[in-house]
């Protein structure tokens, strides 16, 4: 039986890392993506490319990917026993924190497809450094666990 755990604990951790991978390159393109969008007219052709490929990004990579890495990151810390660990209750707020910055870039998203531009080039250059920040925060966590 140990055996069957400890196999099962290798493949959710392999999982929960390649799709923390993906999920983590479409927090970084996306708002990129968003300042080129903005940099095209709101009635050009080219604006019709942006919103698409804004879209498909969050349908088909994102999207599926927040869902995989809470289901495996959960799995993974009832496997482990983490709910009871402090530095996993750090981890998690961060999880959060980028969970609702997703849904933010989700939402902006659905602005831009309606000509809305609230947030000028350089706020969105300054909120690509969200996912980098919490990243760094979370493996320090995740490997040194400090508390």
């Amino acid at each position: 039986m140990q055996d069957v755990l400890a196999m099962t604990y290798i493949w959710l951790k392999a999982g929960h890392i390649i799709f923390v991978i993906f999920w983590m390159a479409g927090l970084f393109m996306l708002p990129r993506l968003f300042v080129y969008h903005q940099e095209t007219a709101p009635d050009s052709p080219d604006n019709a490319v942006w919103i698409d490929r804004e879209r498909r990004l969050l349908k088909i990579i994102m999207l599926p990917s927040i869902i995989v890495v809470w289901v495996l990151g959960l799995l993974l810390a009832h496997v482990t026993g983490a709910f009871t660990q402090g530095w996993f209750h750090a981890k998690l707020m961060l999880v959060l924190v980028l969970s609702g910055y997703h849904g933010f870039l989700s939402s902006y998203a659905r602005k831009l497809a309606r000509g809305e531009r609230s947030l000028s080039g350089k706020a969105l250059r300054m909120l690509n450094e969200v996912p980098g920040v919490a990243a760094a925060l979370i493996v320090i966590l995740v490997v040194a666990r400090p508390f």
